[in-house]
């Protein structure tokens, strides 16, 4: 049980963030060229968090566990060459994170990787391409950026299957604008699992994805989970991702390859009314499939627990102030799992909440450069116990997030 007082200790957390807090700035620009076609930016990007659970310490884990750490902590590189050529690279750093989606380990970890690095090529609106390493076209949800998410986070549970680093992938995508914007297309080819060991065969993913604007168009590679009021936004998107002999469902004889499908649809709506407020509605469904290879004589791990074969999704809203910069917002999700911790058929019910404050000098609506993000939420499993030695039990989480850019 989280206690009144890890709650004071995440209210003072919270109010010493913003004390030391500096105004967001934009990032220095070197410029080059003749005619100073080539620009040059540098960004740092940080997410810095104070977690309390209500599991995970003692002997028998069964007691509170809080921590600072950063969520993320980046540094970016963005260039161009006029407007149709750019660059995009991006590194991360992490060490010793203690408090996972669903468990709590030593945090012995220690992390630096560069999660970014992409050519950028626009011949017109409608025929524009990815080069290198970056998100790929799945599910809305891992395409919204990770600076402009709704709620504290994206989901925690909607990760592909088998995909290397979880939420990018080092490929090529062709994407473009249709009919004034209305539509969009997206295309890629990438690694996918990139394993040639375990894997019965090195095989490309394909991913392919499209969505429908009914009000202010969403014509960027990556979408927001808010745009705060800026735009009237309906949009339903729609997408589908495959590799064939992906693993093993009996890795002991190397026998019954199995292949990686998915699906998903997803909703999101934005609406401001003047003098009452900007409302905001996300949703999704999507579905991973592993051909039951966690029915195997001898599976291999991948097709297992949190990345491993799934179907869920979720639902999120949120309430703008109109006239202070304070966002209200709320988040339900469901997922069943193949196989998860050792249980079959698991399912996981996660129910969130909280507000984000935006800060920034002159126009607080302009953008979320600095932001306190404030979430409780509860993560309740279907079936608890010890099984087969790992312990599954429902848990609560409180946390205080200052997100600063420049």
């Amino acid at each position: 049980m989280i206690t009144l007082k890890k709650m004071l200790a995440m209210v003072v957390a919270a109010g010493a963030l913003l004390a030391f807090a500096l105004p967001a700035l934009a990032g220095p620009v070197i410029t080059f060229g003749d005619f100073d076609e080539g620009k040059l930016r540098i960004d740092y990007k940080g997410q810095f968090q104070f977690l309390t659970r209500d599991t995970g310490s003692g002997p028998n884990s069964d007691g509170d566990t809080s921590e600072f750490n950063f969520r993320r902590n980046r540094i970016a590189l963005v260039g161009a060459w006029g407007d149709n050529l750019g660059l995009y690279v991006q590194t991360e750093y992490r060490e010793d994170n203690n408090i996972g989606p669903i468990a709590v380990s030593d945090g012995g970890n220690s992390d630096f990787q560069l999660i970014d690095a992409q050519l950028r090529l626009k011949v017109n609106p409608m025929l524009q391409f990815r080069i290198g390493k970056f998100k790929y076209n799945l599910t809305r949800e891992n395409l919204e950026g990770c600076y402009a998410p709704l709620t504290l986070d994206r989901s925690l549970f909607i990760r592909a299957s088998l995909a290397g680093d979880g939420t990018r992938d080092k490929g090529v995508a062709m994407f473009g604008n249709l009919f004034d914007g209305r539509f969009m297309y997206r295309a890629d080819v990438m690694n996918g699992r990139n394993d040639s060991v375990s894997a019965p065969d090195s095989n490309f993913r394909f991913s392919v994805r499209g969505h429908i604007s009914l009000g202010d168009s969403e014509t960027s590679y990556g979408y927001k989970g808010t745009y705060l009021g800026a735009k009237k936004v309906v949009t339903v998107g729609a997408a589908y991702q495959t590799e064939a002999d992906v693993a093993y469902a009996d890795v002991a004889n190397q026998a019954e390859a199995v292949d990686y499908k998915a699906w998903t649809v997803d909703l999101f709506a934005e609406y401001p009314w003047q003098d009452v407020g900007t409302f905001t509605l996300g949703a999704a469904y999507v579905d991973y499939d592993l051909d039951d290879a966690y029915k195997g004589a001898d599976p291999d791990p991948e097709v297992i627990n949190l990345n491993g074969q799934k179907n869920g999704g979720y639902v999120k809203v949120g309430y703008l102030f109109p006239n202070m910069p304070l966002q209200l917002f709320a988040r339900g999700e469901n997922w069943s799992f193949a196989r998860l911790n050792n249980v079959f058929d698991q399912e996981i019910n996660f129910y969130a909440g909280g507000f984000n404050y935006y800060f920034k000098d002159g126009d607080l609506f302009a953008g979320a450069d600095l932001k306190l993000t404030m979430e409780y939420s509860v993560t309740d499993f279907d079936q608890e116990g010890t099984f087969l030695g790992q312990t599954t039990e429902d848990f609560n989480t409180l946390v205080a997030q200052i997100q600063l850019m420049f």
